[in-house]
């Protein structure tokens, strides 16, 4: 207990000492709180005016940045102004540079308008930028008329592809279309030249951009439009594109029109492949800030020229229907199907839709005056009224005419069958071209079948028949119009050849094979089959034997001469027809000879009834057909 007392007694001094020195450290805390008030208070206006020195400061930086800023701009407009003044002909870049400053200029003093300067150098920046849009319009003008130069010919032919290239000679006339190569455009490559040389291309975007910003679309469309329309134009006219009328292209003489119409579908192809869609890509390029502008400009300078291309075609599908121009239709609208998707292509935009109706009208026309002229030739094959019939019955005009015609429409078997598409009358099979031939092949015999009415020998009619079916049935075998027609076609006209051969045969020599009958000529009336080889001559009056040898020569003496006269011209078939008269007559001669001739032999001057031998007769039938006149 005692030494509990004795630590308590030591902690309660410890504490009290603590106390002691803590109220010491408290009091001479207070005396430092008292102190740094007073220093705070001596601090305060020193410290105000430090802040406003730095204030004062800042602004004179801001003050000093802004009127750095502001000479700068002045620096910018007298350096932009110098170049103004010098004009767009020294440097075109630095010019449009230099606009493109004044531009920059222009915005800073509008978005900055507390500037006390502002707005006197706004107004001297857009007098500087009017008086640089004057000269920009006439750079613009003079660049375009210094670079839209025509195209030459040369220049154009050696954008095509080879097969369409013309040859030397013709290009020296002028450059007339070459039918040749038509076949390959599947394949054909075709180079748009560069109408204006590309480095100046990219300074010419930039002036009409400049204008455009400027708002002068109107004036810069214009001055492009009126350039290149008269490049464009000058090339066609170089080319050979005439300015024609319809009335002067339909009184044209066919012959002159024909060549006319061979050298516009070279023109066509030339003026959209190649000067049309170079105008689209240069349009494009010039204009590439405004698409409006692109489409409204390309339509202004194209537009004449392809009026003047179009209007020739449609004289022409408005002309008075011929046979002869049904082919020239068909490569007139051939043409046309076949550009009518780049036409589509380069003519886009709302501004160019009634040049690609045009268009397009003009190939329907083209489709409707082909299928009227058509059928135009199918009604004039059979009703051609043609009288000057040859008189050896060889092939008639009329029937090579019809062939050869039938023979170049399968020349154009697809053309045809999106014609007969353009209508609804095609299947995609061919059908109707099928058809239409058989229709043509139809009305041509039916007008042979009258022509050979005019003869007024019935054997010489069947020859003439003989030869044209034969002549229709062999070219259709060496044509594309055999597997349109079909075999039986062939074979049921190869059969109405045989039949008009075997009808002349039985016409032509019924009246000689009866002087070879001994028929009526023995006592017991003898064989009446021609060529009988049994029996003998007893009981035959040896004058009725004489005048029936005598009858003979003068029948076969008249049908020789008249016969050799004849035309077959096929040497095949005119082999045949000798052959078939051969194989009756001979037989029925020799037979007749051996059973008769004895009669005559011993009989005054026997060589004036027996005048030839089976052999001389089979040498006179080998002279039959030539188109000769021949004596027995």
């Amino acid at each position: 207990m005692e030494s509990l007392a004795q630590r308590a007694a030591l902690l309660r001094e410890s504490l009290g000492r603590s106390q002691a020195a803590t109220d010491a450290v408290v009091s001479i805390l207070g005396s430092f709180d008292s102190r740094l008030s007073a220093l705070d208070a001596a601090m305060r206006p020193i410290q105000l005016r430090t802040h406003a020195v730095r204030t004062a400061h800042e602004n004179i930086d801001r003050t000093l940045r802004s009127a750095d800023v502001i000479l700068t701009q002045f620096d910018r407009t007298r350096e932009a102004e110098r170049e103004i003044q010098k004009g767009p002909h020294e440097n075109l870049q630095s010019f449009l540079d230099a606009v493109d400053r004044l531009r920059s200029i222009e915005r800073f003093f509008s978005s900055n308008r507390s500037y006390s300067s502002s707005d006197r150098v706004l107004s001297h920046v857009n007098a500087l930028l009017s008086k640089a849009l004057v000269k920009m319009e006439g750079e613009f003008q003079n660049q375009l008329s210094q670079r839209s130069k025509p195209m030459e010919p040369d220049r154009l032919f050696d954008c095509l592809p080879s097969t369409l290239r013309p040859s030397s000679e013709s290009r020296a006339e002028g450059g007339k279309h070459q039918p040749a190569g038509a076949d390959n455009q599947e394949a054909a490559v075709y180079s748009p030249p560069a109408l204006i040389e590309p480095k100046f291309v990219p300074l010419l975007a930039k002036l009409a951009q400049q204008l455009v910003q400027a708002g002068c679309q109107q004036q810069c469309a214009e001055i492009y439009s009126e350039a290149r329309a008269s490049a464009l134009e000058s090339s066609l006219k170089n080319l050979g594109v005439e300015k024609l009328s319809k009335d002067e292209v339909q009184k044209m003489p066919w012959e002159i029109l024909e060549s006319k119409i061979g050298n516009w579908i070279h023109f066509m192809r030339i003026a959209v492949k190649l000067l049309f869609a170079g105008e689209r890509q240069l349009c494009d390029q010039v204009f590439e800030c405004s698409q409006s502008l692109r489409d409204k400009c390309f339509s202004a300078i194209t537009k004449n020229s392809l009026a003047t291309l179009l209007s020739f075609g449609e004289a022409i599908a408005m002309s008075k229907r011929s046979p002869e121009k049904l082919f020239v239709l068909l490569d007139m609208y051939e043409i046309m199907c076949e550009l009518q998707t780049e036409i589509d292509t380069i003519f886009v935009g709302e501004s160019c839709s009634h040049m690609r109706d045009s268009a397009l009208s003009l190939s329907k026309c083209l489709a409707q005056t082909a299928q009227k002229t058509f059928s135009d030739f199918e009604e004039a094959v059979e009703k051609d009224a043609t009288k000057n019939i040859h008189t050896d019955g060889t092939v008639h005009p009329l029937t090579s005419y019809v062939i050869n015609y039938v023979k170049f429409l399968f020349d154009y078997q697809s053309t045809l069958k999106q014609l007969f598409q353009e209508f609804k009358r095609e299947d995609g099979t061919g059908s109707e071209l099928a058809s239409v031939t058989m229709s043509i092949m139809q009305a041509l015999q039916n007008n042979l079948d009258a022509k050979a009415k005019q003869y007024k020998d019935p054997a010489l009619m069947h020859i003439f028949l003989m030869n044209n079916i034969h002549y229709i049935v062999k070219s259709v075998r060496r044509s594309e119009a055999k597997d349109l027609l079909g075999d039986d076609w062939i074979q049921r006209h190869r059969r109405i050849v045989q039949q008009n051969a075997n009808q002349y045969r039985r016409v032509a020599w019924s009246k000689v094979l009866q002087c070879l009958s001994g028929q009526g000529l023995t006592s017991s009336g003898g064989s009446g089959q021609v060529g009988s080889e049994g029996g003998n001559s007893s009981g035959a009056s040896r004058t009725a034997v004489k005048e029936r040898f005598r009858s003979f020569n003068v029948l076969f003496e008249e049908i020789y001469q008249k016969q050799c006269g004849w035309s077959v011209p096929d040497s095949e078939l005119r082999e045949s027809l000798r052959l078939a008269v051969a194989e009756i007559l001979l037989p029925a001669y020799r037979s007749f000879q051996k059973r008769f001739g004895p009669l005559i032999e011993n009989s005054k001057a026997p060589g004036k009834y027996v005048k030839h031998t089976p052999e001389q007769l089979e040498v006179f039938l080998g002279n039959l057909f030539e188109g000769k006149q021949e004596r027995a």
